[in-house]
């Protein structure tokens, strides 16, 4: 399925957290974080807000946007305004 956002939003991939510790334990989906990082691999069409490009990794609000699953896989369509970051 291609799914491509409308206007100032932009569709992240997002990142899959540690499932272990550095010692060894090992950290259940339910008890770890909601990640805060992905990789940018759709952007909408209001070229004058975006500010980011496909391929890029950014932060963004630890409550924002939309949660889907495309393929699969958790994507996250977020507002411009709520990225906050890029991660170089």
């Amino acid at each position: 399925m291609k799914v491509r956002p409308l206007l100032d939003r932009v569709m992240v991939k997002l990142e899959k957290n540690e499932a272990k510790t550095a010692g060894g334990i090992i950290i259940p989906d339910t008890a770890q974080e909601k990640t805060q990082q992905g990789t940018v691999v759709a952007v909408g069409d209001d070229k004058e807000v975006i500010k980011v490009s496909v391929g890029q990794k950014v932060m963004y609000d630890k409550y924002a946007g939309t949660q889907v699953k495309i393929d699969g896989e958790e994507h996250l369509i977020l507002k411009m305004a709520d990225v906050i970051a890029v991660v170089e």
